[in-house]
């Protein structure tokens, strides 16, 4: 069941090098555990405190940014009367360096976003037009279910959850769904031999 025609849609690569191979794949597949935990430990949080005191996102930020910069100013204006140290606080600046990365990415990501926009726009590529009108038919479908916010905490649970679950059974998964997709096929030659027999005959 393990061989490379019973694995979904005949892949060679595994899970990890499907999402990257680095960090980011270590910490969906649950390989960096603490980091992991962290996450959806945080994320459950966050959406509990978000619908028990129905907090926005912009709300929660501005919050935390208050009571941060309230604790600063008060420590430092303490340590300056009791001759105590001042936070020990880094100088926060963006480098020349870091900015023209961030642009050149930016720069990149969106001429590649026009591009593909254009070419739908212009009719070029078919196939592109339904996978995007698709996708964005379905992100509308499932945000008219439920709120923004909540869609992005199970969109991270998701994320965390389904990847590592899918291979730790990746070989029970994969051999169902070629079975049931073999089954699938079957009924519909058999549902296509009895709905156009005279096709069959011409063939």
């Amino acid at each position: 069941m393990g061989s490379a025609s019973d694995k979904l849609l005949n892949r060679e690569r595994t899970v990890h090098e499907i999402l990257g191979g680095g960090i980011v794949a270590d910490v969906v597949l649950w390989r960096k555990q603490n980091v992991s935990n962290g996450i959806v430990t945080v994320t459950i949080a966050s959406w509990i405190v978000f619908e028990s005191f129905a907090y926005t996102i912009i709300t929660l930020l501005t919050s935390v940014l208050l009571l941060l910069l309230s604790i600063l100013f008060l420590w430092s204006k303490s340590a300056s009367i009791l001759n105590r140290p001042s936070p020990p606080l880094p100088e926060f600046q963006i480098s020349e360096a870091m900015a023209e990365e961030a642009s050149k990415w930016l720069r990149l990501h969106v001429n590649k976003l026009l591009q593909v926009s254009y070419d739908i726009a212009m009719g070029r590529d078919s196939e592109l037009f339904i996978k995007v009108a698709v996708s964005l038919f379905l992100i509308s479908f499932i945000g008219s279910l439920m709120e923004f916010q909540t869609l992005c905490h199970t969109g991270v649970l998701v994320v965390m959850t389904v990847p590592a679950f899918y291979e730790r059974y990746e070989d029970y998964i994969d051999g169902s769904l070629v079975f049931i997709y073999n089954k699938a096929n079957e009924l519909y030659l058999r549902f296509e031999q009895w709905a156009y027999p005279e096709k069959l005959k011409l063939d």
